[in-house]
């Protein structure tokens, strides 16, 4: 009788007060296009903001003015064992990153890598600058000396490729698709780590998290989990209004958006279902590459008391 007291009282209070999410400014647009058009109907109010580097995502974070988060897998477990209040929901991103090059750069192998630079998004420590680092430790190269890496908006990376100012890069969908007018796939990063690591789901890229004292409300947290698969069903269900609201958010054309769903996997998955998965993910990384994860979390970052 008191638990369900307490639930209701606290349901009450997120229908009253929106509870805060904070969302990646780029593809992972698409899985909340029914959340940000309304389409979608939650249990909840809802107030949706974007952050656009990971300094912007660290800092809504620690107001302890978010409820939720989609954030990068592997940053969400540094911000943890650092001791900020991260717990992961569930992980709904598996597919998203390659290595493109200019169409004269000659790829055989890892090795093709050494004395080149290579351009990711935003910053050091997102997924596909952890990722990469790994694979070139475990094909005998070493970052920051034998490969260079230097970061920079997607956008900024995309128009500097197109121009030829960069060879190599290392992004997400949609950027590769609007790189491959004048560039190719070497290396798709999901099928790399499937074979260096010995798994076969991809790469767990982005979850959903749930950030200080709400991660004591279950009810709450399944709310917001819910809305959240529904606007991702609602997203490929609703393919082409998806696609459209993400457009307009983004900029990017819509003919670039439905090619780049070719080569992306949205397929979400809960803590409780993925947390094996995960843990491989982060295992292996601090195994091989501690500086990119230099602790791995303990059992109480995957929420999965439902």
């Amino acid at each position: 009788m008191k638990r369900t007291l307490v639930l209701t009282v606290t349901l009450l209070a997120v229908l009253v007060h929106a509870v805060v999410f904070i969302n990646p400014f780029g593809p992972t647009i698409f899985p909340i296009a029914g959340l940000l058009s309304k389409e979608v109907k939650t249990e909840m109010a809802l107030d949706i903001k974007f952050w656009r580097t990971l300094d912007e995502a660290t800092a809504y974070i620690v107001s302890k003015k978010v409820n939720f988060a989609a954030l990068p897998v592997t940053f969400g477990a540094n911000l943890y064992t650092k001791g900020i209040d991260v717990r992961l929901i569930g992980v709904y991103s598996w597919r998203l990153f390659y290595v493109v090059a200019q169409q004269d750069f000659e790829f055989k192998g890892y090795q093709s890598f050494k004395g080149e630079q290579i351009y990711t998004a935003h910053a050091r420590g997102q997924t596909a600058d952890v990722v990469l680092r790994y694979l070139l430790v475990k094909n005998g190269l070493e970052p920051d000396k034998d490969v260079r890496f230097a970061y920079a908006q997607p956008q900024e990376i995309v128009s500097l490729f197109n121009a030829g100012k960069i060879k190599l890069a290392a992004v997400p969908e949609p950027f590769v698709t609007m790189m491959l007018s004048k560039g190719k796939i070497i290396l798709d990063l999901q099928e790399e780590w499937n074979r260096a690591s010995g798994t076969k789901y991809g790469i767990p890229i982005t979850g959903l998290f749930v950030t200080g004292k709400l991660a004591d409300y279950a009810g709450t947290v399944r709310l917001f989990e819910r809305s959240f698969v529904k606007s991702l069903n609602w997203s490929y269900q609703n393919l082409d209004k998806a696609v459209d609201i993400t457009s307009k958010q983004l900029g990017i054309p819509v003919a670039v958006l439905k090619t780049s769903l070719q080569r992306s996997q949205y397929n979400y998955l809960s803590a409780k279902d993925c947390k094996d998965e995960v843990l491989h993910y982060l295992k292996k990384l601090n195994e091989l590459y501690p500086e990119g994860l230099p602790k791995v979390p303990d059992e109480k970052f995957f929420f999965v008391n439902f």
